[in-house]
């Protein structure tokens, strides 16, 4: 299991990933690595160049021109992408890399490989075959996500299986167009419903919270529900999809053992703080979804709470703890991974607080999050740097 460390403020990784029902035979876990270094370093620069090209995307739709000559027929691709590059072709790629690695199936990384190459083909110009791509990934994930229900009945497992489901869902709405209104929030069901699986997987919830247990399915039923009403009726389905989305962030904000690391030292503070922040634009998101299907003009508070505020912002936290074992790049935790965190919050409150007075403040803070997230890439990257500095010297013994 990945466990959070506050000695000398780095990374740890301590035992093999999952539980003993995870533990395959030494042979195969030997291939699944080889396997992993071999591919991870493609399967990273596709999620990449699905992350630039959506964030460019994102600028373009409220009007940020791109500097340089620039093709005006890629201009209108990344523009007209955005959601699917930023959620199928990143963050799909990068949840299913994490999910190969953790299941320890050579097989898995087709997941990975598929929504990676669905980006390419967006950015080509060839929208039909990306977006089948991304349907025979997420049907990939959801045959991992299986295996995984199949090795080890619990919540957590029982949820990702769900959210690949909702994946495949959206996508085959995506590739097909039938029920478009609807592609969006089974998307984003999808990244929602899998952190929330690993959340209860850091903190499994006990046999007693059998109240918080059914609640939590409830919620996430009602969310589902949200989703699939909204290709009928958009008005009552985006009502009960926000909804969901507010229970949630309460759920979550009662039951995540984060809340009691919030004023801890090192990293458990750092993520703690990252993802109880989130769940604050959890509940904004819900609140916006909710009030865009009465018509109301805030559905870019709605999409990007969700996305930046809650997804970025978990995504944040929880990074400095998958990269070490996914794609086994070490980590010096310091201070300074608040400043991302910093720049994204106050990034979105100018985007979407100040913003809904002043248009033009909507255009500088979203150049402001595509500022924060360079910035925390930036930060991964150095940190990374300074561990190998300070732990790798040539001919010195590496710090385990």
């Amino acid at each position: 299991m990945v466990h959070e460390s506050n000695e000398r403020d780095r990374i740890v990784i301590q035992g093999p990933v999952g539980s003993p029902s995870f533990r395959p035979e030494r042979r195969r876990g030997s291939t699944v690595r080889w396997v992993a270094v071999a591919v991870a370093p493609l399967l990273l620069a596709l999620a990449m160049l699905s992350l630039v090209a959506g964030v460019g995307g994102g600028l373009l739709r409220v009007g940020v021109a791109l500097p340089g000559a620039i093709d005006p027929a890629w201009v209108g691709r990344v523009a007209l992408s955005h959601a699917a590059l930023m959620i199928g072709g990143f963050l799909g790629t990068v949840i299913g890399i994490e999910r190969a690695v953790a299941i320890k199936l050579p097989a898995a990384f087709l997941a990975p490989l598929a929504s990676g190459l669905a980006g390419v083909c967006l950015l080509l110009g060839r929208p039909l075959s990306g977006a089948w791509l991304t349907v025979v990934a997420a049907a990939a994930l959801t045959a991992v996500n299986t295996v995984a229900v199949r090795r080890q009945r619990s919540a957590h497992t029982s949820l990702l299986l769900f959210g690949a489901l909702a994946w495949l869902i959206g996508n085959l709405m995506f590739a097909t167009g039938y029920g478009s209104v609807a592609t969006l929030p089974w998307w984003f069901a999808f990244l929602v419903t899998t952190i929330a699986a690993e959340r209860i997987e850091v903190a499994p919830l006990k046999r007693r919270h059998m109240v918080a247990r059914l609640s939590l399915y409830a919620v996430l039923t009602a969310m589902l529900a949200g989703a699939a009403w909204s290709a009928v009726s958009p008005v009552s389905g985006g009502l009960l999809y926000g909804a969901a989305l507010a229970l949630l962030a309460s759920w979550l904000g009662m039951y995540d053992v984060a809340r009691r690391r919030l004023f801890f030292p090192g990293l458990s503070g750092y993520t703690a703080t990252c993802v109880f922040g989130g769940y604050g634009w959890l509940a904004i998101a819900g609140v916006a979804w909710a009030a865009t299907a009465l018509d109301l003009p805030t559905r870019d508070v709605a999409l990007h709470a969700l996305g930046l505020g809650f997804v970025v912002s978990i995504l944040m936290g929880h990074a400095p703890m998958i990269l070490p074992r996914t794609a086994r790049i070490k980590l010096q935790f310091g201070g300074f991974f608040y400043v991302p965190l910093a720049a994204l919050y106050l990034s979105l409150f100018m985007r979407l607080g100040l913003g809904l007075a002043a248009p033009s403040l909507r255009a500088i803070g979203a150049v402001f999050n595509a500022a924060a997230i360079a910035l925390f890439v930036a930060t991964i990257v150095g940190s990374a740097v300074v561990w190998r500095v300070k732990n790798g010297r040539p001919g010195g013994k590496e710090t385990k």
